[in-house]
């Protein structure tokens, strides 16, 4: 039996976030086009020789990016909006790919949006009707270096045809049709170049095959892969799925490909019953995904060597792979760095380097069936169990609280009609109200402080009375600009999630455990590992801070129980449910405490709560019922004219209207404008009544509209919403971005929604 080590693909964000800093530093202009690609070379060959050493077998290549993936091929097919050409026509090919990814001053970015379930965000591809060519095969080029210069053949990848277009957007029907059959041809264009070049393997990563899929998008699948393996019969090719089971698998298994990658993690139930029931070709390379590429904790790694040898019984597979579940992207580098965290939870911990690790070990059993590493097994037994018998793990009063939930914790005292009622008397705001969604730019003087806070080169009060003095210039800043309801800023905030979790029992934090969430937007997701607890109020202190200098409104501003769960690495021992309701406890308490405190308007985020569906709609109900109960649970314990916010990001609201609205949040922002026409014409299908707030301006981009442009997605909302329920935001928090934009912005949205409320006031005299 052959066994081959590999991985569907690697971080490369580097050790030391190193990939970040040569993206920022270029578009710094700290250095030129060929300095930086040369930089990012080093960088890829770096990572290819790690794995090696690490030793994999197959080493991928084409896991690498300068933004995004999706981007990638969108650039490589022309899959270019006019707007960037006509915009930029004498830029360079990576000025406009960067154009497209953040936007300009002369053109906007293109949409953005969540990975799949996963908390990374995709470029969305504009078809336009353009003609496809293949600009570029960096796949090629990516495959060359290694080869000449490594003397590694290695394992091109790039997303699939299906996925790829099933991403895109810009086409009806009759044109879908048209730009999958232009893609194919270059598909295969790519595929041929990279065969003649020496590549043995070449792998398509289709995850889009674990969604639903009607007999038509099968017959769709079926016909792609049959034109493009006759346009290049010479290619073998490894179709990757992952995130899920293979759909259709009778008919998908087919394939006229020479290996199917199927996930035995998050599709391990359905994909052994398919193994069962149907078997697998025999002429075919099966590659295992047996080790979790999502999550960070050590494998059991006789459980995992048991499930491997249980997929070989079913599957009679001589020729297999074993290999990540997805792509390593998701977590971070490697634990070696990590110095601070409680031995018991770190010897727990298994990243992208241990995860190799562990795939290389069972690959090493599996032939030989004998482990490597003499102890190996018991060591990774011993470490999984004195985490489970940690007093962390073992909270009686969190356990209680938990028992004692009741279904009257998930209701508010009032209907929404009431409290709307209630609140316009209480809190006094004009129409068509505008406020931000929560953070303010968080300078380097800001970020300097806190790291020497951090180092204690500065005691808690020198702290604390810089961050009183940051809020109360942005409290001005906010007087200044004219905005209704206001925020403290949450300068003392290093992320939206983390600033909880170092608050609440049963988290823990790393030290450089960074993973990209878009972008150069990188993230350390805390780790929840054991009960979580309230155990003292976490930002009543700075928001009533903030509220004694102004007469406007401050909101109090939370992170929601789903958004810290999906955006933290989450114990593996306990139902998610459990844990966000936990989460949820805590959290209620702290909303109560800011209410007491006198605090009117308070906020609940909610921006993960859509990421964490599954990716089968049949799964969606059950997800849906414990994650909104979850929200309901934090806030629905306050007072009538307490008035709950909540934002969410990238929310397709079309199919996910049911949901926003049982979460019976007074006031709901959502990020839009990327893609606000899409969103205006769902509203027009499906009517909301609660209050809302499209975003106006896209926060991730430099780029400052002007009023006009802001006045006319306001008026194109007031198409589809009454004054009553209309707020007026950007589309999220503003912590990455400058302060010159940020006021310059702010001020044309508030010049826009007066605009708005004068012209109100003018149909109601006329």
């Amino acid at each position: 039996m052959k066994i081959v080590s590999t991985v569907v693909g690697y971080p490369y964000i580097g050790e030391n976030r190193e990939w970040k800093r040569i993206v920022e530093g270029f578009w710094k202009r700290e250095m030129t086009e060929q300095d930086f690609e040369k930089q990012m070379k080093a960088l890829r060959l770096q990572h290819i020789g790690r794995q090696q050493a690490l030793g994999l077998d197959l080493i991928t290549i084409g896991d690498f990016t300068y933004y995004d993936r999706m981007l990638d091929l969108a650039l490589m097919f022309n899959v270019i909006p006019d707007r960037y050409n006509s915009a930029l026509e004498n830029e360079s090919t990576l000025t406009r790919y960067y154009a497209m990814a953040r936007g300009t001053d002369q053109v906007v970015a293109c949409e953005m949006t969540k990975w799949f379930n996963t908390n990374y965000h995709y470029i969305v591809p504009e078809y336009e009707g353009q003609h496809l060519h293949l600009t570029e095969n960096r796949l090629l080029t990516y495959f060359l270096e290694a080869k000449n210069e490594l003397g590694i053949i290695t394992k091109p990848t790039l997303i699939g045809p299906y996925t790829f277009a099933d991403l895109s957007k810009g086409y009806d029907e009759k044109s879908r049709a048209a730009f999958i059959l232009a893609l194919i041809p270059l598909y295969a264009k790519v595929l041929k170049e990279l065969v003649e070049a020496g590549a043995e393997w070449i792998q398509l990563e289709e995850p889009s095959l674990t969604k639903n899929l009607s007999s038509t998008e099968v017959q769709l699948v079926e016909e792609i892969y049959k034109q493009l393996t006759e346009s290049v019969p010479e290619a073998k090719v490894m179709l990757q799925t992952y995130f899920e089971a293979l759909t259709s698998y009778e008919n998908l298994i087919q394939l006229p490909v020479a290996g199917i990658g199927l996930d035995f993690v998050h599709g391990k139930k359905e994909n052994l019953e398919a193994l069962r029931k149907s078997g697998f070709p025999k002429d075919k390379v099966l590659n295992i995904g047996i080790v979790n590429g999502r999550d960070i904790w050590s494998a059991n790694l006789a459980e995992v060597a048991s499930d491997v040898q249980a997929v070989l019984i079913l599957s009679g597979a001589s020729n297999v792979w074993l290999s990540s579940s997805c792509s390593l992207q998701h977590v971070p580098v490697t634990t070696v760095n990590e110095r601070k965290l409680d031995s018991v939870l770190l010897n727990a911990l298994s990243f992208a380097d241990e995860k190799i690790n562990e795939i290389v070990h069972v690959g090493h059993f599996i032939r030989t069936q004998h482990w490597a590493k003499e102890g190996v097994v018991s060591e990774s037994m011993q470490c999984i169990e004195a985490l489970a018998t940690h007093p962390v793990r073992n909270n009686n009063r969190v356990e209680n609280l938990i028992k004692m939930i009741s279904n009257k914790d998930f209701v508010r005292m009032e209907s929404f009609e009431v409290r709307r009622e209630t609140q316009k008397c209480a809190l006094s705001l004009p129409d068509f109200p505008t406020t931000t969604i929560g953070s303010f730019p968080q300078s380097a003087l800001v970020k300097k402080t806190r790291a020497a806070w951090r180092k204690n080169e500065l005691s808690d009060e020198e702290y604390e009375q810089f961050i009183r003095e940051e809020t109360a210039r942005w409290i001005s800043i906010q007087e200044d600009i004219g905005l209704d309801v206001f925020v403290h800023g949450e300068f003392e905030r290093t992320d939206m999630v983390e600033y909880f979790g170092e608050q609440l029992t049963g988290f823990a934090f790393t030290e450089k455990a960074w993973v990209v969430s878009y972008g150069s937007r990188c993230v350390k997701p805390p780790i929840i590992y054991g009960d979580v607890e309230w155990t003292k109020p976490m930002t009543v202190k700075e928001v009533v801070h903030a509220q004694t200098l102004t007469t406007k409104h401050v909101k109090g501003m939370l992170t929601g129980p789903v958004t810290i769960l999906n955006w933290s690495f989450v114990r593996n021992d306990l139902p998610r449910e459990t844990v966000a309701n936990q989460i949820a406890l805590a959290l209620r308490k702290e909303v109560e405490a800011l209410e007491q405190a006198g605090i009117k308007i308070i906020q609940v985020d909610e921006p993960a709560l859509r990421e964490g569906l599954p990716l089968r709609k049949e799964n969606w109900s059950s997800y849906l019922e414990w994650a909104v109960n979850a929200f309901k649970l934090a806030t629905s314990s306050v007072k009538t004219e307490t008035q709950i916010h909540t934002h969410m990001c990238y929310c397709e609201f079309n199919d996910f209207i049911e949901p926003i609205r049982a979460l019976d949040a007074d006031v709901i922002s959502l990020e839009t404008s990327r893609s606000h026409g899409e969103l205006i014409s769902s509203l027009k299908e499906n009517p909301y009544e609660l209050g809302i707030g499209l975003g106006v301006y896209d926060i991730h981009s430099p780029r400052v509209p002007d009023v006009a442009e802001m006045e006319n997605i306001l008026q194109e909302s007031l198409a589809v919403l009454s004054k009553d329920q209309f707020w007026v935001n950007p589309d999220c928090g503003l912590k990455t971005r400058q302060e010159s934009e940020t006021v310059a912005a702010l001020t044309n949205m508030v010049k826009a929604a007066k605009l708005l409320r004068d012209a109100s006031k003018e149909t109601i005299v006329n």
